[in-house]
């Protein structure tokens, strides 16, 4: 199994981006007296590690840990290879791997922090809390008997806590509004799944799945939602890539075979030490010759890459969006005895063209890392004619249509970033938007919960001037305590926009991901590009 992720570096400060980097030690060298004899012994070279660290160990002039130093060394050392063959220790793994494996051992619920409280915001179908019977709006006031609530616990801290082995017990003891006393819940932990795709019909024809990541279940739930969505009509697919950084190589191919016909090569792979492999559509795909569409921006990278690269090289289907991040290696997850992994960069995989769309990293990872930035500085999410590619990288596809490598998948259709709404004020209160609609749906859950489709539950929070009250409570509640005064030029330019999203968060709270997108398109410029795309 081969697993993809790149590291995202735009808008993050360059200390996050470069978290790998290795500090030069200078050292200070004092003249041998001649006072005894002088001895030197030759190692051999493949053993140059160990002998330093058995020489430090027995000689250096305080006492050390053997384990530390290998810890920073090994980073050190894969920093050296390319940006992405990483060093995972063993403390950091199986949250790591979690993604990746689609699921984790917990209680199965969705929480935040709301006023210092922990608060749920859904519980997973089927998982152990639904089953006991939490809801949406339960506080945890207790967690085994430790008081959690006021006490500015961190998201990091609640999870350790409510994640465990399967088959272990938690108890907690929430508030409930309408309950005077606490209520106490003994919840045995299990094996709880992590969605990594979404859907919704957008119209009576056209289908929108997305894929937030792939793990090792990606496939069987695109087929779940795939055969879902062609029950209630679907002819037309949206697939959205979008932010979607890749994560296990296997899924990416076999999404890539529902589309493609028998004999269509999807990808190929190889590397100094790794044959040619390649991967070929079997014929066998539910949604061969459907309308499609994939959208993409420059967080899609790696799998997202791969499945992307099939269906244009292939002439399947239209590209829409901004270029790709550009990864085009693979790495293989090792794990070592102590519980700590890495993930080594053993090939690098091809498009059906023959594109590499892995881009440069020969002058240092600074620049690797800060290239996205660099794209947004010369203008390439606004402009489409600012991004040049070599000659040299020039493919053809069997259709015709040319096609480039060196640097991550150029759709067919461009969409700049849309800034039109975008003003100082929405930037102020941005942060503000997510906490007011968790409020709101806190304070108004019943008149809320008998709503069972985003239309209908849209109309009615246009009628409750969410917008004024929003304004108000930014006042109240800004950024680090200061509030937020009303800017009327800023609500001009951009109330719209915190409007929707207002309503999208409150949907989302209330009736999930089938509620959330519906009223979230009206300001996704690149999916109403596509479905406008599909109409036509």
């Amino acid at each position: 199994m081969s697993y993809n992720n790149p590291k995202r570096s735009i808008f993050l400060p360059l200390m996050l981006a470069l978290s790998l980097i290795f500090g030069i030690l200078i050292g200070i060298f004092l003249p041998r007296q001649n006072l005894m004899p002088q001895h030197s012994s030759i190692r051999s070279r493949n053993d140059k590690i160990n002998s330093i660290l058995n020489i430090i160990e027995s000689s250096y002039v305080d006492s050390v840990n053997r384990n530390d130093l290998v810890e920073t060394a090994v980073p050190a050392i894969l920093k050296k290879l390319d940006p992405h063959s990483v060093y995972i220790p063993a403390k950091d793994l199986v949250r790591a791997n979690e993604p990746l494996q689609g699921n984790f051992e917990g209680i199965g619920i969705s929480f935040t922090t709301l006023s210092d409280t922990i608060l749920v915001i859904s519980t997973i179908s089927g998982g152990p809390s639904e089953k006991l019977g939490l809801e949406a709006g339960d506080k945890i006031i207790y967690v085994n008997d430790s008081l959690v609530a006021g006490k500015h616990i961190s998201d990091e801290d609640v999870m350790r806590m409510l994640k465990g082995p399967r088959g272990t017990v938690v108890r907690i003891k929430i508030l409930r509004k309408g309950h005077s006393d606490l209520l106490a819940f003994d919840i045995t932990r299990d094996k709880i799944p992590l969605p990594s795709v979404d859907n919704y019909m957008v119209n009576n024809n056209i289908g929108y799945i997305r894929i937030n990541n792939f793990a090792v279940t990606t496939f069987d739930e695109f087929m779940e939602n795939l055969r879902e969505l062609k029950a209630q009509g679907m002819t037309k697919l949206i697939l959205d890539l979008r932010g979607n950084s890749g994560g296990v190589m296997d899924p990416a191919i076999q999404i890539a075979n529902q589309f493609l016909k028998e004999g269509q090569l999807i990808v190929y792979t190889k590397g100094r030490t790794q044959p040619r492999h390649e991967a070929k559509a079997t014929g066998k795909g539910e949604f061969e010759t459907g309308d499609l569409v994939i959208l993409i921006d420059e967080w899609s990278a790696s799998a997202s890459e791969i499945l992307a690269g099939a269906v244009q090289d292939n002439d399947r289907g239209t590209i829409i969006g901004r270029r790709s991040f550009g990864k085009g290696l693979v790495q293989e997850p090792i794990q070592f005895a102590d519980g700590s992994g890495m993930r080594l960069t053993i090939a690098r995989y091809y498009t059906p063209t023959g594109r590499s769309i892995q881009k440069p990293y020969k002058n240092g990872f600074e620049e690797y890392y800060d290239d996205l930035n660099a794209r947004y500085d010369r203008g390439e999410f606004e402009i489409s004619d600012s991004i040049h590619f070599s000659d040299s990288l020039k493919f053809t596809t069997p259709g015709g249509r040319t096609v480039y490598g060196g640097g991550g998948i150029m759709p067919d259709k461009f969409v700049p970033v849309d800034t039109s709404g975008i003003s100082r004020y929405f930037l102020e209160v941005r942060p503000l938007i997510y906490q007011f609609a968790l409020k709101y749906t806190e304070k108004h859950r019943e008149a809320l919960k008998r709503f069972t489709e985003a239309g209908e539950l849209e109309k009615y929070l246009d009628k409750q001037n969410l917008l004024d009250q929003f304004t108000e409570y930014a006042f109240m509640n800004g950024a680090q305590g200061a509030g937020v005064k009303a800017d009327p030029e800023g609500l001009r330019i951009s109330g719209r926009i915190i409007h929707i999203q207002i309503k999208s968060y409150i949907a989302r709270n209330i009736l999930d991901n089938k509620g959330f997108y519906p009223i979230w398109e009206q300001i996704d410029t690149t999916l109403k590009y596509a479905i406008e795309y599909l109409k036509k």
